[in-house]
């Protein structure tokens, strides 16, 4: 069933493709999702939202035969689904599920992780190679894809790994599924920039013309309401909201999500003080002009650009973890030569940078949540020669209750939290130490957006407290609600500068769109 893009994708009379009906579950008595009844449609791209611990990832889990319900079904297409699904055995059923990790091997080829999991299951050792790749350039060419067959996942970027691992569900379901199936994608956007979401999106659509039904699960309200027709809200493990996404607001999914509403106006402006906290000279490196920047005491400072601008390279240059080609930093009462700053003596100097990617290079995710916070400490708030298991975890725990990290469990490993609650750890780790210049790289990334006000309400006291911060990142709402000047970068350099009330998400993205005619109406010469 093929439909239009914009037309109705379930009536009343309509034949859903997806009915979950009555679906419970619970965990050692804890309910994790109590009645659960939605429906999608054909070719319906259908959001799912709500906070860490609301029950999505646990029915997503049933949908793909990880968990089995304690009580309901499921049918899609004609067909009841045998619940729980024999492991591994969704795709025989019409499903396909993208995870965030997205399942790749990055040691193999497009091509292969093409074919991976059909050789898995055939066990057929004869390949022929020639027209594997001609198959995997027939697929790519087919929804306006330019990946090159030979080439090494590991050198793929983050949006054409992410669209590899759509492909490659969908070519599994186009053999089982004759109505176009159910694509399930799981968070695949938090690491991606603004154009690589957009791409994304457009093979999402191209899918659902063809009558796939898609669940799109996110922390972004924004990305659902562009890219859903519909979307379920959960919370506490029960439906909490029904939306047909052009009939809504952003206030309606917020307050569905949290269960009140949230203050989402702008914060009055701040009175900042004529002290200088640290002044950036010349900073120089490959694709970047001499930046210049002078911080005042508790001013925040905004970075942003089109992709490949070069704004989100300043924290880390600046930190000693990217190497930068000259320049001087004047901070906490010393002025050192950036070239030979290193993350060590960024730290001594009152540093600290809290990294976009972070899983990677945020959290030691095999460690606790008290063995994480307690790593810059070590020696200052935490003497070598007393430290034990119990002081850390004491330690710990007081940070968790001022920083709402949920569970209350200092012992647990990191890598068992939510995104929400790993990032209020590493702020946590870091904020803890009192630092007088804060570096955040896309500091709410596949964050909820509970957990977003919240990370705006720290990131607002530690400027309070005295602290300058510089905060890259490419989401203009974060940045007209935290920011009380917005640098906007084009092809390595400043070309506008927005400040106090000027700074509105609209005014960030027509600056950054307009970028590259060259300098702004407003411009400002770094800052």
């Amino acid at each position: 069933m093929i439909l239009e893009r914009g037309t109705p994708v379930l009536e009343d009379s309509a034949t859903p493709n997806l009915v979950v009906q009555g679906i419970s579950k619970s965990f050692a008595g804890a309910r994790a999702l109590d009645d659960v009844t939605l429906s999608v449609g054909y070719g319906e791209i259908h959001g799912l939202l709500g906070h860490n611990g609301s029950g999505k990832s646990t029915l997503i889990k049933i949908l793909s035969g990880v968990h089995a319900p304690d009580s309901g079904h499921v049918r899609i297409g004609e067909r009841d689904l045998p619940l729980p699904l024999p492991p591994g055995e969704f795709n025989r059923f019409g499903i396909a599920v993208v995870h965030q990790a997205l399942g790749l091997v990055p040691s193999l080829s497009v091509t292969e992780n093409l074919l991976v999991r059909r050789l898995v299951r055939d066990a057929n050792p004869m390949i022929r190679w020639g027209r594997a790749k001609r198959e995997a350039e027939a697929l790519f060419s087919r929804y306006g894809l330019s990946l090159d067959p030979d080439a090494l996942v590991s050198k793929l970027a983050p949006v054409e790994r992410a669209l590899l691992a759509i492909i490659r569900a969908f070519s599994e379901l186009d053999d089982t599924a004759g109505d176009g199936g159910l694509l399930i994608l799981d968070e695949p956007t938090p690491f991606l920039s603004r154009a690589d979401v957009e791409q994304l999106f457009a093979l999402v659509r191209a899918l659902a013309d063809r009558g796939t039904s898609v669940i799109f699960v996110s922390h972004d309200v924004d990305e659902v309401i562009d890219l859903t027709d519909r979307a379920t809200v959960l919370r506490n493990g029960r439906v909490a909201a029904s939306l047909t996404t052009r009939n809504a607001s952003k206030s309606d999914f917020i307050s569905a999500i949290v269960g009140r509403s949230l203050n989402m106006t702008r914060p009055p402006p701040r009175t900042i003080g004529a002290t200088q906290a640290a002044v950036v000279t010349d900073l120089r490196a490959s694709g970047l002009e001499p930046f210049n920047l002078t911080l005042r005491r508790g001013e925040v400072v905004g970075l942003t650009g089109l992709l490949g601008s070069g704004y989100d390279w300043v924290p880390y240059l600046l930190y000693g973890a990217k190497p930068a080609d000259g320049g001087t930093l004047s901070v906490g009462g010393a002025e050192v030569a950036i070239a030979d700053v290193t993350p060590s003596a960024a730290m001594r100097l009152g540093m600290v940078l809290v990294p976009g990617d972070r899983p990677g290079a945020a959290v030691a995710d095999g460690l606790s949540v008290a063995e994480n916070i307690a790593l810059p400490v070590f020696g200052r708030l935490l003497p070598r020669l007393m430290v034990t298991g119990a002081r850390i975890n004491q330690h710990a725990a007081t940070l968790a209750e001022d920083f709402d990290i949920r569970p209350r469990e200092p012992e647990r490993a990191v890598r068992d939290l939510s995104g929400g609650n790993q990032q209020k750890v590493v702020l946590a780790k870091w904020l803890q130490t009192g630092p007088d210049l804060i570096l955040l790289d896309e500091p709410t990334q596949g964050v909820d957006v509970g957990a977003r006000q919240q990370v705006y309400e720290f990131i607002r006291k530690a400027a309070d407290r005295g602290a300058s911060i510089l905060c890259a990142s490419s989401d203009h709402e974060q940045l007209e609600a935290i920011c009380d000047r917005v640098l906007i970068f084009s092809r390595g350099r400043v070309v506008s500068t927005l400040s106090g009330d000027e700074i509105t998400k609209h005014a960030i993205t027509e600056r950054c769109l307009n970028s590259l005619g060259g300098n702004l109406q407003g411009e400002a010469v770094n800052g």
